[in-house]
């Protein structure tokens, strides 16, 4: 099996490039290998490769100064996935693409599933929504797979920034009315691994838009509080406070939704894999 994967310096992408190398021959690209920017670019590379699998793990994730870069957003999150899905249907190949919860208004109060209508309040969330519909519109054999609140322990993340400002600050104030699924990027490479393990088959038989996040959800502040509790060095921790405060209290130009949570029951449904909840999957994280 030929994987191409895009995206191999994200959260993501690095561990989808250790996750993936059993399965076959792994070609693993970052910009400048690629400019997902440009579509000849795109299309010269995997017309190089003819890989069996694209996974796309790259993306415009900068949602704030999406707001002033929307041209930019759209081509790597908006444009570049529908290129992906026709040089993939063109050879005859998979697509595995992530998507993200900011696709809603975070109005539902509760999980939202596949059959919910988007609705996105920001640059970056529409930017994203235009990129499923791009592979939608394509067809072939695809996943897109919808996903919230990814962390690891290298590159920048908010498990990362709250273990920094606990050895800055005595007191902490983190959003309490933002909700999600903080999600693992191992745990999300993993089970992405486990799916292909069973080849594109499967598919091309479940073809289609699936959410695949971390198990549960919860508020900034209970996942705050949660990697508080599970630092390894919290000796190191300067912090005695940790304040609830509203997502006002803190202006960004991006809007961001304040109930976002997703519904993975339909891909454990479809094909016995899940996440783990959350707490736990921190816990392996931070261990």
């Amino acid at each position: 099996m030929k994987i191409l994967l895009l995206g191999k310096n994200g959260q993501l992408g690095w561990e989808l490039s250790r996750c993936l190398q059993p399965l076959g021959q792994v070609t693993a690209l970052d910009y400048p290998e690629i400019n997902l920017a440009a579509p000849d670019s795109i299309r010269a590379l995997v017309g190089q490769i003819a890989p069996d699998i694209i996974v796309n793990a790259t993306a415009y994730t900068a949602v704030d100064q999406a707001e002033d870069q929307r041209d930019l957003a759209d081509s790597i999150n908006g444009m570049a996935p529908g290129v992906l899905a026709e040089e993939a249907r063109n050879l005859g190949a998979a697509l595995i693409h992530y998507s993200t919860d900011y696709v809603f208004n975070g109005t539902k109060g509760q999980p939202y599933c596949e059959s919910d209508d988007p609705d996105p309040l920001n640059a970056y969330g529409k930017s994203k929504l235009r990129g499923e519909q791009a592979v939608q519109g394509v067809g072939g054999a695809y996943l897109i797979l919808r996903t919230a609140w990814v962390y690891s322990l290298r590159g920048e993340s908010f498990v990362r920034k709250v273990l920094q400002w606990a050895r800055q600050s005595e007191t902490l104030r983190i959003v309490e009315d933002q909700v999600s699924n903080p999600t693992w990027a191992r745990m999300l490479a993993a089970a992405t691994a486990l799916l292909l393990a069973r080849g594109t088959g499967t598919i091309r038989e479940h073809t289609g838009l699936y959410h695949l996040a971390g198990g549960g959800y919860a508020s900034r502040l209970d996942w705050a509080r949660e990697i508080l509790k599970l630092d390894p060095k919290s000796a190191e921790q300067t912090v005695k406070q940790l304040l609830p405060a509203l997502t006002s209290d803190f202006p960004t130009p991006a809007n961001r939704p304040l109930f976002s949570a997703l519904d993975c029951s339909l891909f454990r449904d479809t094909f016995g894999i899940f996440l783990p909840p959350w707490e736990t999957a921190l816990g392996l994280a931070m261990n």
